[in-house]
């Protein structure tokens, strides 16, 4: 039977091969250390799960929610960015909840997208930000391009060689998965030309908290006048260890939030009640479970770089987020991204995810997440010094598996 016209414009999902692969190994007994999906292991701070427990037990927090977040939620995200950034946003107009960052991304793609609309997007990057709007039924045209003085020259590109011209502009800083920061310079940059081309920011800034070496990162929304063209997407999935909570936010323009807002109302009631009532509580905390998580990435970070440097896998400290962008060994890079991370589960038992996931451009590299604790990196460190011994020995007998089929 003919696939549906929108399943049809995806590619297959490249990470569910490598998820096969990691079933298959630990079904035949192997201790898989997996380093692919960016999934949290660390628990949700106590006072947050305490205040849940709390709300949960008065029953009239069992009804319908609100699909756009109740308001002390959407207050206490207005009080983070006043705090975080200085940005001032009016709670009521320009704040929706949504069902994590990537379910306000597709919505938002729902919302502003006609047949046809070209979308400009960084490539790598995280798929949701393509696949959104391809979905929706526009055209992608990526950027390979990084936050420095070639990304606006780039853009330039892009809208000289579009027709029509470009809708919306992609941001993605600290980037997923190349783990790249952006300045408030470059921000700068990006707004004015921005408003001088009349296209939309859609800024990611879900890693807004996982950074390292004293420099937070900034929101676009810190530019003067950004508001006219931006809505930023944040997530408390990795910020205060919530990512089975599904609980994130867009906010910025009031005309884009309210296209969010009202294409949100169709498609669903909003979060549980408590667990809303819960992420205000951790928003307007002191920020101490924030810092300790960022403290336990910063350690797993330097752990990693050390120890898989230590095993012959020079891999670049990233500055942000809870991701190394890793090039792949030198023997091994024309394998392709795919392959060489199937050859780490069947040789090594570590998992991590493909580059080319992520976009063509990313098939030299693959994602390393920092999801397990220390010894189990450490540990990963050991089976990959191992895997790159003996195949430096014996380069003939680790043959890709595709070969084998």
């Amino acid at each position: 039977m003919e696939e549906f016209h929108k399943v049809r414009r995806l590619p297959p999902y490249v990470f569910e091969q490598v998820n096969r692969l990691k079933a298959s190994a630990r079904s035949r007994g192997a201790d898989i250390i997996d380093l692919g999906m960016g999934n949290p292991d660390l628990p949700t701070p106590k006072a947050i799960v305490d205040k849940l427990c709390e709300v949960v037990r008065d029953p009239r927090t069992h009804r319908y929610s609100s699909s756009r977040g109740i308001p002390g939620l959407r207050r206490a995200q207005a009080n983070y960015y006043q705090r975080r950034f200085g940005v001032k946003l009016n709670p009521d107009t320009q704040v929706v909840a949504t069902l994590g960052s990537k379910e306000g991304f597709a919505n938002m793609a729902q919302a502003i997208t006609a047949p046809g609309d070209v979308i400009l997007c960084p490539n790598p990057t995280y798929p949701i930000h393509a696949f959104g709007f391809i979905m929706s039924g526009g055209v992608i045209r990526s950027l390979q391009v990084e936050p420095d003085d070639g990304f606006i020259p780039a853009v330039e590109r892009g809208i000289r060689h579009s027709i029509p011209k470009p809708l919306a502009l992609i941001l993605n800083y600290p980037s997923n998965p190349t783990a790249l920061v952006a300045t408030l310079d470059f921000y700068k940059d990006v707004v004015a030309f921005a408003k001088k081309n009349d296209i939309i920011i859609l800024s990611d800034l879900a890693y807004s908290e996982i950074y390292f070496d004293g420099n937070p990162p900034p929101s676009v929304l810190q530019v003067p006048g950004a508001m006219d063209v931006c809505v930023e997407f944040t997530s408390m999935s990795k910020t205060f260890s919530m990512p089975g909570w599904r609980m994130g936010f867009a906010v910025g323009n009031e005309r884009l939030i309210s296209a969010l807002t009202r294409v949100k109302s169709y498609l669903d009631y909003g979060a549980f009640t408590p667990i809303q009532v819960a992420a205000a509580h951790a928003l307007n905390g002191d920020g101490a479970d924030i810092e300790e998580v960022r403290e336990v990435y910063h350690k797993r970070r330097d752990v990693m770089v050390d120890s898989f440097g230590r095993a012959g896998w020079t891999i670049p400290a990233p500055a942000a987020s809870m991701f190394a962008w890793a090039p792949i060994p030198e023997p091994f890079r024309h394998l392709g991204s795919l392959e060489f991370s199937k050859l780490l589960i069947e040789h090594a038992d570590v998992a991590v995810a493909p580059g080319v996931g992520f976009g063509e451009h990313g098939d030299d590299y693959v994602r390393v997440a920092l999801v397990e604790n220390e010894h189990r990196i450490r540990q990963a460190a050991r089976n990959i010094k191992k895997f790159l011994a003996t195949t430096a020995k014996q380069p003939n007998n680790v043959v890709p598996l595709a070969a084998r089929r």
